[in-house]
């Protein structure tokens, strides 16, 4: 028999199984007639475009890059896609001595078995999610991976239909949030490398943080008990590890406020029914059954949509302080951005970075 042996880095998934996996379990979108469907992928299309214009007119990002087009996708689209995405992000991520050296047959064949659930639980976790995300910008997916936007034609369907909102003006909503995070990465030329470095940072000391968590076994349990704004990955890492993760989670916050404030913006002049969709939307995002809002904590969902919150109000009050010009100054190096300490307070980095 032979066994290949595992590369240098990279994560211990098959990728393939994934796919499959996540196709399989992923349930089927709205039922919706021909006419319609075609109709939801012209809005969104369009949507994209027309977003990305109003974004650069108000942040002042991107001027002079040509728009690229969308891809609209169905759930298991956007599965494959965020495999690939993810594979490519975590690329460069170092496996720990043992797995690398690979001694003998039956650390070989273990290793098989752990890269097979692997993918079977990536591919079951991304199914879960397929059914939430209405769109995505992946810096690192698409042609040459790239990066590309992906827009989740029948979960906007559904989220349109359950809050019972204007299909134009909710697929424009949907779309200006998007591209915001598409010119976040394109129009600042060392995000996209940073955020990969970051990320290969933390994944590759992973292990240590998790087996270091045993100890603290009986306060993570606390924790999961008493909190839904954090997730079982913060939970589970060491000092060292929790630096990097603090970074991290300053950044993505950092990406989210900054797209749901530009939403917040563009919205009134452009989308009519703005107010009665943020306000149906955001009733939304805390509802759930039980079993889903289980899910959300453990998968840090929870704490996503305290991201969002949180991250708004740092760019509002940023912006509505020093102005829009005054906020990109984050944009400028590594250095510039918020340190999660200053999320909750703006002030702190504007002292830092402008006094």
């Amino acid at each position: 028999m032979t066994v290949t042996e595992r590369p240098a880095t990279g994560l211990p998934v098959r990728w393939d199984l994934a796919v499959a996996t996540g196709s399989r379990l992923v349930p089927p979108g709205p039922a919706v007639d021909r006419a319609e469907a075609a109709a939801e992928v012209a809005r969104l299309s369009e949507g994209a475009r027309i977003g990305e214009g109003h974004v650069r007119e108000l942040t002042g990002l991107g001027a002079g890059h040509a728009i690229p087009a969308a891809a609209v996708v169905d759930r298991p689209g956007w599965i494959a896609s965020g495999v690939e995405g993810i594979r490519t992000l975590t690329s460069e991520v170092r496996l720990p001595t043992a797995a690398r050296t690979s001694p003998g047959l039956l650390t070989r064949a273990a290793a098989g078995v752990t890269s097979t659930v692997a993918g079977a639980q990536m591919g079951t976790l991304l199914a879960f999610l397929s059914t939430k995300v209405l769109g995505q910008y992946d810096p690192f997916a698409g042609p040459a991976n790239a990066g590309h936007l992906l827009l989740v034609a029948p979960n906007v369907t559904a989220a349109r239909q359950a809050l019972e909102v204007d299909a134009e003006d909710f697929a424009l909503w949907v779309c200006v949030h998007e591209a915001t995070h598409r010119l976040q990465f394109t129009a600042v030329p060392w995000l996209r490398d940073h955020f990969r470095d970051e990320v290969t940072t933390f994944a590759s000391g992973m292990e240590s943080g998790v087996t270091a968590a045993l100890d603290r076994l009986p306060e993570i349990t606390k924790a999961i008990r008493s909190r839904s704004d954090v997730s079982m990955l913060e939970l589970l890492q060491g000092p060292e590890q929790g630096a990097v993760l603090d970074r991290l989670l300053a950044l993505t916050t950092l990406l989210e406020g900054h797209a749901e404030h530009v939403m917040d913006e563009v919205g009134p002049a452009v989308i009519p029914s703005v107010s009665t969709i943020r306000g149906r939307f955001s009733a939304r995002r805390r509802g759930g059954g039980p079993i889903d809002r289980l899910l959300r904590v453990l998968l840090g969902v929870q704490a996503k949509v305290k991201q969002y919150e949180q991250g708004r109000v740092f760019v509002d009050e940023v912006v509505g302080t020093i102005g829009m010009e005054g906020f990109n100054a984050v944009w400028t190096s590594p250095d510039t951005l918020p340190r999660r300490s200053e999320i909750t307070d703006p002030t702190a980095w504007m002292d830092r970075v402008h006094g």
